[in-house]
């Protein structure tokens, strides 16, 4: 049977041909490997899990280790032959030099044009997070991404390899928790977090990224993109996403993406509820009189960052106020492109936008976490669930 989510499915047979029916089976496909991690874990208490995750994924060898576990372990620890992870750190570093503009995109498109998939978003609208917590939420995809793009962050042990791998767990976790829930309507949206809403995900931090950059002015070669696609292939692998759906030239990236938008339906109320929760979370931070003011200000600029970066067409559909900024935000693209080509005749450019990249990064996460890190622990339960 055919998940009611595919709304626009002989439109993307007219274009696709017979891709596009590939495309179904994809939406009962979850991840066999760490589904089954989760069920072995089940019977331990959530401390003596993480500590046995924890142990494993940085590579010690506890001595009794489930045998779910140990084959999660070694399939992370059986590199595909196409990994280059040269060519992996040299995508890190193309992203990582783009500093606040990376951050900038990465929040207001990125992760808002994940919310607007109606099937996709409901993972995580039933998790409650993001309404509960959405500034935490956004550093800890910003941790995420900065692990994964730091030179090694996905060699066996590193940070980025430890993040993604407990991400997939998490993933794996929440789909559990969800399947067993009457409030799942497998009928309407598929399996939870099923392979083509990962591949997906995977093009929002690649192309998506990409896309929302060149917007802003930012030149890219063709190797450049090509290397942001395989540092993403890399982390997509070790996600759990089918070999088949991590793409390694931009033309691939876009016909995929282009598949996934057209079997969409249209942004719904949880989409709505979920890009203000983003857009207006520093009003959630809000002490006094004074923090709201500024508040209200950044909201307002979260706003015309937005509609810039996504169109007014998903703009609209979210109900986004057009604000002031929306005219002064494109100017942007011209200071950033003049000075982009002022930088690039200083001798040592890149590493020097790669060191203020860095700087960036590490204030915007930490100022974000504060003292406590983002762990990606598998959660205990889902509220109401």
């Amino acid at each position: 049977m055919t998940p009611r989510r595919l709304v626009h499915l002989e439109q993307a047979r007219a274009r696709f041909g017979e891709r596009a029916d590939r495309l179904v089976p994809l939406l009962g496909q979850a991840d066999g490997l760490a589904d089954a991690v989760v069920e072995a874990l089940a019977r331990l208490s959530p401390t003596a899990r993480e500590s046995l995750l924890g142990r494993v994924l940085s590579l010690q060898a506890p001595k009794r280790v489930p045998s779910e576990v140990r084959r999660f372990r070694d399939a992370l620890l059986e590199v595909p032959f196409w990994v280059d992870s040269a060519r992996a750190a040299r995508g890190g570093a193309v992203l990582l030099r783009t500093g606040i503009f990376g951050g900038l995109v990465l929040a207001f498109r990125s992760l808002i044009l994940g919310y607007c998939s109606p099937a996709g978003n409901k993972p995580l609208v039933f998790s409650g997070r993001l309404r509960a917590s959405a500034a935490r939420r956004v550093s800890e995809t910003g941790r995420f991404v900065q692990s994964v793009a730091l030179p090694g962050g996905l060699q066996p042990g590193a940070p980025g390899f430890v993040a993604t791998a407990r991400v997939r767990l998490m993933h794996a976790q929440v789909r559990r928790f969800l399947l067993a829930s009457p409030r799942w309507d497998t009928a309407a949206w598929g399996t939870p977090i099923n392979q083509l809403d990962m591949a997906g995900t995977v093009l929002l931090f690649s192309l998506v990224v990409v896309d929302g950059l060149r917007r802003f002015g930012f030149k890219f070669s063709e190797e450049e993109v090509a290397d942001v696609l395989h540092l993403w292939r890399t982390a997509g692998w070790l996600l759990g996403v089918r070999e088949d759906l991590l793409c390694s030239t931009e033309g691939e990236a876009r016909d995929l993406w282009d598949l996934i938008r057209l079997t969409q339906g249209p942004p719904d109320a949880d989409s709505r509820e979920l890009a203000a929760s983003l857009v207006e979370s520093p009003l959630q931070q809000a002490r006094t009189a004074k923090d709201r003011s500024r508040a209200e200000a950044v909201v307002s600029l979260g706003y015309g960052l937005s509609r810039f970066l996504l169109d007014d067409g998903y703009a609209d559909a979210l109900h986004m106020p057009k604000t002031g900024w929306r005219f002064l935000v494109p100017a942007l693209r011209g200071l950033v492109s003049t000075a982009g080509r002022a930088l690039g005749r200083l001798p040592g450019s890149e590493r020097l936008r790669l060191e203020a990249g860095l700087l960036y990064w590490q204030h915007v996460v930490h100022t974000g976490l504060g003292d406590e890190d983002a762990t990606f622990e598998m959660p205990n339960a889902l509220p109401h669930g």
